[in-house]
């Protein structure tokens, strides 16, 4: 039996945000419905349903009888982002059972391992999958494992600019730092294990404007348009001349 409408927009909804997010589809790259629904093996329908969600989360722009394109990071959406997944992630470490959460510290222990071999090979691509996973257990372990979807809906814009912040930060200070709140969770130190947490996850705030000047494309430097080339793409407006 083939798959139910539904289901057939949530897969192409996950795959084309996976890529914007990823990077694999960089801002101002144009998509095609019909090459899309092509590679996919699907109908336009649910291509362009998909579209209709990602502009509602701000990760594409559609422009009528021109095309859609996939949106500039929006730095508000970045720092609120980072807000969220900080409120989220502290609070439900601060309400860890020590003495309970000591069961559940190998898997720690093992991502840190998989982390520092990530590292070694230089492979951010592996490193942020693991930072994913490391995060996701230290809700775990506060029993605040649901929240991680919230916390994945919110940082999808934030993720773009972390892609780039993994290539221009230091691994292993970033690892240090999941170490440290290990450490304290483990030695029952709680507010040490927080603390290190809220600094670790604001490093993209310090990272933001080097990121921005190393690949100023990847931000919207204002209102975007679609200007008719050899290929149609995304172009700043023009500012009124004053008269």
């Amino acid at each position: 039996m083939g798959e139910v409408r539904g289901s057939v927009r949530q897969r192409v909804y996950e795959e084309v945000r996976r890529r914007i997010v990823s990077l694999e589809l960089p801002p101002k790259s144009p998509i095609s419905e019909n090459d899309l629904a092509r590679e996919l093996g699907v109908s336009r329908t649910p291509v362009r349903e998909s579209l209709l969600l990602l502009r509602e989360e701000g990760f594409v722009q559609v422009f009528p009888q021109m095309g859609t394109f996939v949106s500039h990071v929006d730095i508000e959406r970045v720092l609120q982002a980072q807000f969220i997944r900080e409120s989220i992630e502290c609070t439900a470490l601060a309400e860890v059972d020590c003495g309970v959460a000591s069961s559940h510290l190998d898997a720690l222990h093992a991502n840190l391992r998989a982390q520092r071999e990530a590292e070694k090979h230089a492979d951010t691509s592996e490193f942020f999958v693991l930072d994913e996973e490391f995060h996701l257990c230290l809700l775990r372990l506060s029993g605040r494992e649901s929240a991680w979807p919230v916390v994945q809906s919110a940082k999808s814009h934030l993720d773009r600019a972390r892609r780039v912040g993994l290539v221009i930060h230091s691994l292993p200070a970033l690892i240090d730092q999941h170490q440290r709140v290990v450490d304290g969770v483990k030695t029952g130190d709680l507010d040490s294990a927080v603390r290190v947490l809220r600094e670790h996850l604001r490093e993209i705030l310090t990272d933001l404007e080097l990121i921005r000047q190393q690949t100023p494309d990847l931000f919207s430097s204002g209102e975007m348009r679609p200007v008719r080339r050899l290929v149609t793409t995304l172009e700043p407006t023009p500012s009124p001349v004053p008269e």
